[in-house]
This record gives C-alpha cells, structure tokens and sequence, in this order.
C-alpha cells in the first residue's frame, strides 16, 4: 500500500498543516474541502498511520503526524529539486558547475557572487576548486571544471579563451623586524638581492622555465598562499601577496608595505580572466556567473584595495 502513496497526498498533507485548517488548504490549492479531506484520509489509511486528531475545532497534528510530517517535507523538495534540474538540463542548463578559482582572487566576492547564483538556479550544484598560478588551467583543460577565475599567464593554452573580469593589486610586503622594513625611503632593486624573496611556486608545468615577479636571487619556494603567508608574517622573507589578503595585517603593523623601486605605490596588478575551452562556451550557469563577476568585480575590490 505503500507505494501507493502520491504526491498529491504528501502535499495536501503539508498544505494543511501550514494553513493551519483543511479549509484553507482547500481555498490554498483551488479544491474543494471533500478533496482535501478524502486526500489525507486516503493517506493515513495507506501508512497506516493517524496524522490529524480532529475532536477539536480544527484538526490538530498527532505525534506521529509531526514526526512523519518532516518525511513529507523531504520527499517533496527533492522532487521539485530533481524537476527543476530537468527543466534546466531540458533547456541547456548545466547540471552541475564546476569553477575551479586562482588563490589571488577575493573569495568575498566569489562567496557574494555564490550566494545569489543559489537563488537564481537552485537547481544547478556549484562545485569550486582553488588553484594557484598553471595549476588553475589544469581542471579547465582537463575538462573537471567548467569555466576558471584565473591570473594570466605569459602563454594562454590554445584551446582556451578568457573574458576580462578584474585586476587584482600584489603588493610587496615584509615584517616589522625584517632588514627591508627598517630600510628608508624607496628601496633599490639592487637591496632586493641581498634578501629571501619568498615565492609562491606553480606545481603545473604550464609556467615551467618561467617566474612571476621574482626580483632576488635567492628564494624560497612555497606551494601554498597560507604558508607564505605565514612565512612573511615570521619574517623569514619578503614577497608580493594579495592586497586584500594582507591589508589588515598592515593596518596593524603584523605586516609593512614595501616601497620598492619601479614597483607602482598601489602595487602590482594581476588580471583575472573568466577562462573556459574554446570548443564548450560556458552555460547560462556559467554565463551567470562570469558576468556576475564583472559587474561585482569593480565595486567590491575597489574598496578592498589598499590606498
């Protein structure tokens, strides 16, 4: 009997009790009461299972209606879930999206971007990866992620395109107690040479025989944004990071601000790119998003930018 059980049922059932009376589920979903009461009925007479005590006014929900009341409540959610991820499949949308993200790019404005993609296609899963430097092209080659919020490279892979999304300031930053912090005035390129750059190293190979930046001979190599990070913060070197990353940590004084020569006063500029194949544009998910991006790029990381 079971298996007998309709949806029609298991939404009066919950119609019911939000309305708070079979007569307002009645006028609710445009039926007439008997339906209502003939639908439930025939509910708890499957289950087994009394749902409603009706010796009041108004019918009131049993113990056992309580408990499988929340049972009804996830069975119908996912099965809207699973008909609007049909109709989106039905009309080109992707059933999942996959964006693999560069480490440099603000989270926040990722996580805001995030926030209104769910209600705009709750149907669509979003699946993020974060990535530093070629290791950001690998998913978008190799086809796991959809479309990339990445830095340039020298060389974009031939297969792939990118649409301008943003800039992102680096900006080179020391300890307080680190030689460069005590230096005055602008240092000289030829100052850099004497000091551990710290350096954040691609684990692809798609920049190989290539750097980023590096202005000493002498450096260390760190897989991870958060261990250099942490290094810089132990002045065990100097480096570029992210202005927003960083930009509490100089207003603190964790931190200080490198004035370097030939290197702009707001820093280094990164361009973001939104990067997908060539041969598989992005979606309407995808398109969403990317365009999201340049719209809530401008705003929220001017401000985020150190002045």
């Amino acid at each position: 009997m079971l298996d007998g059980i309709s949806l029609d049922q298991l939404r009066t059932f919950i119609a019911a009790v939000d309305e708070g009376s079979f007569s307002a589920a009645a006028r609710k979903m445009y039926r007439a009461q008997s339906v209502i009461s003939d639908l439930i009925r025939g509910l708890e007479a499957q289950i087994g299972v009394q749902l409603f005590d009706r010796s009041g006014r108004y019918p009131k929900l049993t113990p056992e209606g309580e408990v499988l009341l929340a049972d009804a409540r996830g069975i119908v959610s996912r099965v809207d879930f699973m008909k609007a991820r049909a109709r989106g499949m039905s009309s080109g949308l992707e059933s999942e999206l996959s964006v693999v993200v560069d480490v440099f790019f603000p989270l926040e404005a990722i996580t805001s971007a995030a926030k209104a993609f769910r209600e705009q296609f709750p149907g669509t899963p979003l699946r993020l990866f974060v990535e530093a430097l070629g290791g950001g092209y690998k998913p978008v080659l190799n086809g796991s992620a959809g479309i990339g919020i990445l830095g340039s490279l020298p060389d974009m892979p031939a297969s792939l395109t990118g649409e301008r999304l943003t800039g992102v300031s680096l900006v080179m930053v020391a300890s307080p107690d680190h030689p460069l912090a005590q230096f005055e005035g602008m240092v000289p390129k030829a100052e850099l040479t004497r000091h551990v750059q710290l350096v954040l190293t691609d684990r692809s190979e798609l920049s190989k025989g290539k750097e980023f930046g590096v202005m000493s001979p002498s450096t260390w190599r760190l897989g991870d944004l958060l261990a250099k990070h942490a290094f810089l913060l132990d002045g065990l070197g100097w480096g570029s990071m992210p202005s927003h990353v960083v930009e509490r940590d100089i207003l603190e004084g964790r931190l200080v601000k490198l004035n370097i020569e030939d290197v702009p006063p707001g820093g280094l500029a990164l361009p973001m790119f939104g990067v997908y194949p060539i041969a598989s544009p992005p979606g309407p998910a995808g398109r969403w998003l990317i365009e999201r991006l340049k719209n809530l790029c401008p705003t929220k990381l001017a401000a985020s930018q150190l002045k």
